[in-house]
């Protein structure tokens, strides 16, 4: 008999966090799905196109079959983003990820939520900051899973400092703790704090702030120039800086649900 081949380095498994949107099904059309999120994507495209999202149909009064469910995941696929599985949810959920080969994800970082009722979130209108005429920008709500919101609480550690730049596709995660960065985050690199944030160089990538729900964590900034900022799921995606706010030393907090963004 031949020895068995050895293929213990044929590949490292390792879990880590990992950044997946959500896409909260509001009604079953696969035709206003896409044209939702073809907006979104052509809104900011280096954010959203081919973005790994999650599929949540916890929100459908009746569990859609197999088919409506494959037309939906057709249409997010039409839009320029990729569905890696669906949001956890009843043991028919996953009775369909099972018979559909897909997983089931019970945490994920943006639940899109509509404000009038559309099939997902519709960008808000993008006054929470100062902006002028000529800046494009889009206005998304978002939420801790639900397995997420029970424990949602501040910061318990002393803060966690990372020297240097954060490069892009680069993700430094605060758990349970502020975050301070001594150098810069360039495009397409992610800062992420259970806490606050902390900037004490530019910040061209995203940074999102309370990211287990705490509304009082705050994002400082000293050179503001973000493709996204958010706290506690409230959340702000630039295409275009606005005048008055482009390179300059600023900070964002929420009041109520509007994420505020002034210079310091």
């Amino acid at each position: 008999m031949n020895a068995q081949m050895d293929t213990s380095d044929a590949c490292d498994l390792r879990f880590g966090q990992v950044g997946i949107a959500c896409v909260r099904v509001r009604r079953v059309d696969a035709a206003a799905l896409c044209d939702e999120l073809e907006r979104r994507v052509r809104a900011a495209p280096q954010l959203f196109s081919r973005a790994a999202v999650v599929l949540d149909l916890s929100h459908l009064l009746n569990l859609p079959d197999d088919g409506t469910v494959d037309a939906l995941l057709e249409a997010v696929r039409s839009a320029g983003m990729l569905p890696v599985g669906l949001a956890y949810g009843t043991s028919e959920t996953e009775a369909l990820a099972k018979r559909m080969g897909l997983p089931l994800i019970a945490k994920f970082r943006a639940a899109y939520e509509p404000a009038n009722g559309g099939s997902v979130a519709a960008p808000t209108a993008a006054e929470a900051a100062p902006r002028n005429d000529s800046a494009k920008t889009a206005a998304v709500k978002a939420e801790p899973a639900p397995s997420e919101q029970a424990d949602a609480a501040g910061p318990s550690l002393g803060a966690q400092h990372h020297d240097g730049t954060v490069r892009s596709g680069q993700q430094i995660y605060a758990r349970d703790r502020d975050l301070v960065v001594t150098g810069a985050i360039a495009n397409a690199a992610e800062v992420i704090a259970d806490g606050s944030i902390h900037i004490y160089g530019g910040l061209r990538g995203r940074a999102m702030a309370g990211a287990q729900g705490d509304e009082k964590a705050r994002i400082f900034v000293s050179d503001f120039r973000a493709e996204l900022v958010a706290i506690a799921g409230h959340y702000r995606v630039f295409e275009q800086i606005p005048k008055d706010l482009e390179g300059q030393a600023v900070q964002c907090w929420l009041d109520g649900e509007k994420l505020l963004i002034a210079k310091l």
